[in-house]
């Protein structure tokens, strides 16, 4: 097979992916000889596309499941998608609105038809996308948090956690969403630093002694209050204590209570109650037997309990509540106040707190294994510093709201019996009530949160609750999560308490953690920036290697990154020169077995390239092992482009067109080794060009994608010619960066005296300094030449490099042409500043082109004193 002139991504990266599709490469069986190793891709919503946090997602998954399968593993990786609820119900339901229609028109029944219609159009839409990016997922393995299995095992979750107490029903405050009309976990609600007010109003005690005064940032919810606080230490109040005061506008007498949640010296240290709309307050009623009253229904309308103000939208009737507050005398100051309000992650609407009967799980019991399994190092965080965030969240955890006020989702399995009272929570449909027998019941509307189910991942996707499924004794646990640091609470948490709840052991070894990626400014990716970056434009534009590189460069564990489409293109060009490195080995060829000549017939600069590569595999798979992705392809990075393009390649090029043929085979099968070798390193970072590149050349086997990973070979660690080759490397680079200060062409040899006290360091290499440095004659010697003075010279760590001026430039010439660019470069300067100086000019010009200008003259200036400097220089020598 021979490579084209030049690399095209879209010619062949569908080709392969099918290639490796067709061949079975990403399918996975158990095998008793080969250790497991496995990955549970984070799902995506079942409503996303492709977008770059994805991607980053998905390549660095592919880059460890490729290495462990080209190990030996058994490496498995399996995907799916999640149900996504509200952001599935919310996109279908907009569907529905543009043909006039609602889902409370179709009913629950005919619209969950409608969103499996969706589900099975669109559903599948990113994993597709995600095979445009190289992922080698076992992808007859997918699944759906949906499908038939994976719903079993959510209700024997859920019923197993009921009967063990840990699920149950109550009436507690929660966040809620009157736009998306659900509750809310607290991992849900995004607290956002707003602008707001701080009104005070004046309550009058009932017995016309006097009033208190209250502060509040939600006055609507007065309407709801049932009492006013204050603390029991507090001298300013003491007397105050059991006495009632009238609700202003309600006009209702309501206590006043003693607690240490009023704080004397905030505010003025009273505080009103309102149990149905603020978490604090309603353990505070609880606490002093407060009437509960709820003001707002599900939409954030003042209900029938608001009096007057019946009907209103929340901040409406916050105005109105103000306005009449004011005319009635009760509002004593209003007082600007900025304060973090929780709003909604899916619409970022404000969120409100209500009480409301919901269904929670008790968090305490399973926060104890959950924060063990990380102590005791069973699961680990990269970075490390993840763990204290981790276990801060698990050791102050509240129980977890789990019932959303949907319809698309898994749907709780409890009846309620309209005879008896009694509720059946049951793993089958119940048919009759499991105390009274009754036909008459109904189940419960609600639906579970998304992240109960999503929780059960690692472990369901084995074959749990089959505990004795033989892929769930050989996969699980599994190996690494790979996912974003923002989801450790929402996702990562809750799997580990879940998984060592139902299976007894954590359901991950490792937790590898990655950023956000954020646009080139620095700023966070969003619609409203109009910043985004579409991975699937970039794979069209540049390849999918080249994204792929891009992100795993600039990638560290834990930290955000920067997105710079310039990164892209650099990556393309880095695969265009592995490309054309390996057209050049080819055309050079003639050995048709990929074989490493004998020790004895190698030559130092051969020798030097093993020793290298042979550092590089194992400082690579250390790095690997270590999930230090980034640091492990900017090796391999740099050593294709500088040990083996730049230099290795450079220095066969005398043995490859030279007539000893022994010396040429050599070069070649080295040249061929190296090669093959590199390709093994950066395949899993560079899928498609590596593959194609590796098909092309003498290999054995069918495939790259499981060809065996590279092992250091003590046999081919060369210390001592290593370093001595880097002397002779070190000689040449300092030569030719002193040629190019002077401007010497290449076509200008000259003499190279090279003085050392280590002779034989460079006595081997004389015929590459020759070539590489531009040398007639090199000369090695131990003390300094004659007329040294006036040379140029250049200084490496074991040697000092003498070349005599006069053979390389021609003063007269040299200095009769700075002497012309210096005139050029002059006039041009003063035309500008002639321009500059012009009144008319920049009154009239575009600032855009008077800062052109500007800096046009600016450059003109760093090339005159250049040119200056040159000419000094010369005339010193």
């Amino acid at each position: 097979m021979e490579l084209p002139k030049t690399y095209e991504p879209k010619d062949v990266e569908s080709r392969l992916y099918q290639f490796w599709m067709d061949k079975g490469y990403f399918q996975t069986k158990r095998d008793p000889k080969k250790k497991p190793f496995t990955i549970v891709m984070p799902p995506p919503n079942v409503t996303g596309q492709l977008h770059i946090g994805h991607a980053m997602d998905a390549a660095m998954q592919d880059v460890l499941i490729r290495f462990k399968r080209m190990q030996g593993y058994a490496a498995l990786w399996i995907p799916g998608v999640d149900h996504a609820g509200i952001a599935t119900q919310i996109r279908v339901e907009e569907e529905l609105r543009k043909q006039g229609i609602s889902r409370h028109d179709l009913g629950r029944e005919k619209f969950l038809e409608k969103v499996w219609q969706w589900k099975n159009l669109y559903g599948n839409r990113i994993l597709e996308q995600q095979k445009k990016l190289g992922a080698s997922c076992d992808w007859e393995r997918s699944r759906f948090t949906m499908d038939e299995g994976y719903s079993n095992a959510v209700r024997e979750v859920f019923v197993k956690f009921y009967e063990q107490g840990l699920i149950y029903k109550g009436s507690r405050i929660i966040n809620w969403c009157p736009n998306c009309v659900t509750a809310l976990s607290d991992t849900e609600v995004e607290y956002v630093d707003k602008p707001g007010n701080l009104w005070h109003i004046r309550y009058p005690l009932a017995d016309g002694s006097g009033a208190v005064v209250v502060a509040t940032t939600r006055p609507e919810t007065m309407l709801g209050d049932s009492g006013v606080c204050v603390n029991p230490n507090d001298d300013r109040y003491r007397a105050l204590v059991g006495k009632k005061v009238i609700l202003p506008l309600v006009n209702k007498e309501i206590p006043i209570v003693a607690d240490e949640y009023a704080q004397m010296e905030f505010g003025t240290g009273c505080v009103k109650m309102t149990p149905a709309h603020d978490p604090n307050d309603f353990e505070v009623g609880l606490r002093h037997n407060l009437e509960v009253i709820r003001v707002l229904d599900d939409h954030g309308v003042v209900n029938e309990l608001g009096g007057a103000y019946q009907g209103m939208d929340r901040y409406d009737a916050r105005k109105k509540i103000v306005a009449d507050l004011e005319a009635q005398g009760y509002l004593v100051e209003i007082e600007q106040h900025n304060h973090n309000v929780g709003t909604c992650y899916r619409c970022h609407k404000d969120v409100e707190p209500i009480i409301s009967a919901q269904w929670f799980v008790k968090m305490a019991p399973l926060a104890q294994d959950a924060l063990r399994v990380v102590q005791e190092g069973q699961t680990k965080f990269v970075p490390d510093r993840f763990t204290k965030t981790y276990s801060n969240w698990m050791e102050n955890v509240r129980d977890w709201c789990i019932s959303r006020q949907l319809w698309w989702g898994h749907q709780i399995p409890a009846w309620y019996c309209d005879d008896c009272g009694h509720m059946t929570v049951s793993r089958e449909d119940a048919v009759c009530c499991e105390k009274c027998a009754s036909l008459r019941i109904r189940r419960d509307e609600d639906v579970l949160d998304t992240w109960f189910s999503s929780a059960l991942w690692p472990f369901v996707l084995q074959g749990w609750p089959d505990t004795e499924s033989e892929d769930y004794r050989y996969f699980y646990p599994t190996d690494v999560l790979v996912t974003g640091y923002d989801i450790i609470f929402f996702w990562v948490a809750r799997m580990v308490f879940s998984a060592c709840a139902h299976t007894g052991r954590t359901p991950f070894h490792t937790v590898l953690l990655h950023g956000l990626i954020r646009d080139d400014k620095g700023r966070k990716m969003s619609k409203s920036l109009n910043n985004g970056i579409d991975p699937l434009e970039m794979i069209d534009r540049f390849g999918s290697d080249a994204l792929r590189m891009n992100m795993i460069t600039s990638n560290s564990p834990g930290n955000d990154m920067r997105f710079h489409v310039e990164r892209c293109e650099a990556m393309r060009n880095f695969a265009n020169k592995l490309w054309n490195a390996s057209r050049y080995v080819m055309m050079n060829l003639s050995v048709t077995e990929n074989a490493l000549p004998q020790v004895a017939a190698l030559e130092p600069a051969d020798k030097w390239i093993l020793s290298k590569l042979n550092t590089l595999i194992a400082e690579v798979t250390e790095n690997l092992d270590k999930y230090e992705l980034g640091i492990a392809v900017q090796k391999v990075y740099d050593f294709i482009w500088d040990s083996y393009c730049d230099w290795y390649i450079e220095l066969t090029k005398a043995r490859l067109y030279g007539e000893n043929e022994q010396e040429k085979t050599t070069a070649q099968k080295v040249l061929l080794y190296v090669l093959e070798q590199i390709l093994r390193l950066m395949h899993p970072f560079m899928p498609f060009i590596t593959e194609e590149i590796w098909q092309a050349i003498p290999h054995e086997g069918e495939a790259l994608i499981v060809a065996q990973w590279p092992k250091y070979d003590e046999s081919l660690c060369f210390a001592q010619e290593e370093s001595q080759m880097e002397s002779v490397m070190h000689a040449i680079r300092a030569v030719r960066n002193r040629r190019a200060e002077l401007n010497v062409p290449p076509s200008k040899k000259s003499t190279l005296y090279i003085v050392t006290k280590k002779p034989a360091l460079f006595a081997s290499g004389t015929a590459f300094i020759s070539r590489l440095a531009y040398a007639d004659e090199v000369l090695i010697c131990e003390s300094e030449p004659q007329g040294y003075a006036s040379m140029a010279s250049c200084v490496t760590h074991d040697a000092a490099l003498y070349m005599p001026m006069n053979q390389l430039i021609d003063f007269e010439k040299e200095l009769a042409r700075i002497a012309k660019e210096t005139e050029k470069a002059s006039k041009a300067l003063a035309a500008i500043h002639g321009k500059l100086g012009n009144a008319g000019f920049l009154a009239k010009a575009p600032e855009a082109v008077v800062e052109a200008e500007k800096e046009k003259a600016a450059k003109l200036e760093g090339l005159l004193a250049q040119l200056a400097e040159s000419e000094a220089r010369l005339k010193t020598l």
